[in-house]
């Protein structure tokens, strides 16, 4: 009975270490709230200016394809990690493989890069 106690133990650790992590955090805003609340500390901080417009403008497309271009470049370091693990093991197949998506991938950018996707003017 005493092991399976001690084989609970870390987990028993776990659970009360997240209880009280959670519950600080759901604690610590109300002591670090605002506490002679003025305008400009109500203010939403927009880089160093006032805002201008409504939160729910619409944005220019660029916005949204350089996240795009963000998110695909960011999988593809991605899956370069397990790949560069298992280098070793793979062998020239999977050399030439890692070759071709990468390829793929530099097309890719280059005609993004060739369509002015990357452009700011």
């Amino acid at each position: 009975m005493q092991d399976l106690l001690l084989d609970y133990l870390p987990l028993v650790i776990f659970l009360g270490l997240s209880l009280v992590i959670g519950l600080a955090l759901l604690v610590a805003p109300f002591l670090v709230a605002y506490k002679n609340p003025d305008p400009e500390k109500l203010s939403a901080y927009e880089c160093g200016f006032n805002a201008f417009d409504d939160a729910r403008m619409k944005f220019n497309v660029r916005f949204y394809l350089v996240a795009i271009l963000f998110i695909i470049f960011d999988l593809e370091v991605a899956f370069l990690f397990p790949w560069a693990i298992t280098f070793g093991e793979l062998g020239w197949l999977g050399f030439w493989s890692m070759i071709a998506f990468l390829g793929v991938l530099t097309v890719g950018f280059v005609y993004e890069w060739k369509k002015g996707a990357l452009e700011w003017d």
